[in-house]
């Protein structure tokens, strides 16, 4: 095992794989300088300007040539710097790298990964603090992944990056410097699988990404007065872990929803909704108001989900 940054396990998750197998590539704007977030840093040096390749300022360009190269049999990687700025090429993937496997009867195959950054950082304000992973949970074709941890950036993205759908992979800007242990020369983790954080009796906290800090700390404070909740990190939001969902809900009939997007809309009320048809369970869901989110730290801090909200909304289901 080997202490690294959520940063650090997705470059060597993409190294990796880009020495693995010849026909992983990535493109985006800025590779060659190490990428924004410096996520690419030093991969051009090793893998040349052929396989991590600078584009043009253009989002419908560089899905649109991905989307070509994936058909024809390479593995690109996208990267759109932000995800705000992957809703300029929106039609690129949701009308045609999600649809082609099925419009060309199996024929065709688009096998890339489209990494995002997401979620709110640093007063990023309203066009660069989103996070919209519910967009593309509802696409049918679509592939939505949301490491929480740098074992799971790392392992997930060796997942995504074989996968031979079309992969939405929404990487945490908060994320980037937190610090875990991952596995050297590790294998790829299964996408659609969650995993139990803590173990609980009295309720049942489903979260992804960045929020789940901020859950488990509120996890904590329940604890202190007795009550037990078991978290779940989904991980992959579609397909998401239906089955550990419910077997938790289930035993423990509460189930409370957490996500950093906007509660509207959110993924979220589908997790709710199916608890609510298949088990009766007590449902609630907890996320960010509908409003942009502000440059200023204390307007910031009101669309954030804090802790207190989390164990105030756990205990109505009590």
């Amino acid at each position: 095992m080997t202490l690294m940054s959520y940063l650090e396990a997705g470059k060597r998750a993409l190294a990796e794989e880009m020495r693995r197998d010849p026909a992983v590539w990535a493109l985006g704007e800025d590779l060659g300088r190490g990428g924004v977030f410096g996520q690419y840093k030093g991969l051009a040096e090793e893998f040349g300007p052929q396989r991590i390749c600078d584009t043009p300022i253009s989002e419908a360009c560089i899905m649109g040539a991905a989307v070509g190269a994936a058909l024809v049999g390479t593995r690109p990687v996208v990267e759109m710097r932000f995800s705000d700025f992957a809703l300029c090429a929106i039609d690129e993937l949701v009308n045609q790298a999600a649809k082609a496997r099925y419009m060309f009867g199996g024929q065709g195959r688009v096998p890339l990964v489209v990494r995002e950054p997401v979620g709110m950082w640093r007063s990023s304000a309203a066009q660069h603090s989103q996070s919209l992973e519910a967009w593309y949970a509802h696409i049918p074709g679509l592939v939505v992944v949301t490491p929480s941890t740098p074992a799971d950036n790392y392992g997930l993205l060796k997942a995504a990056i074989r996968c031979d759908d079309p992969v939405v992979y929404m990487e945490h800007k908060d994320l980037w410097p937190l610090e875990g242990e991952v596995e050297a020369d590790g294998e790829a983790l299964p996408l659609g699988k969650a995993r139990i954080l803590r173990q609980g009796g009295d309720l049942t906290i489903v979260a992804w990404s960045g929020v789940l800090r901020t859950v488990r700390q509120a996890a904590e404070a329940l604890a202190g007065t007795g009550v037990a909740a078991e978290v779940i990190d989904l991980r992959t939001l579609y397909p998401w872990d239906r089955e550990t969902v419910l077997a938790s809900a289930a035993r423990t009939r509460r189930l409370l929803v957490v996500h950093e997007a906007v509660a509207i809309g959110g993924f979220g009320g589908e997790i709710a909704a199916t608890a609510a048809e298949e088990l009766g369970v007590r449902v609630k869901r907890l996320g960010a108001p509908r409003l942009p989110v502000a440059y200023a730290p204390p307007l910031e801090a009101q669309c954030r989900v804090s802790e207190a909200q989390i164990v105030a909304a756990a205990r109505t289901l009590l």
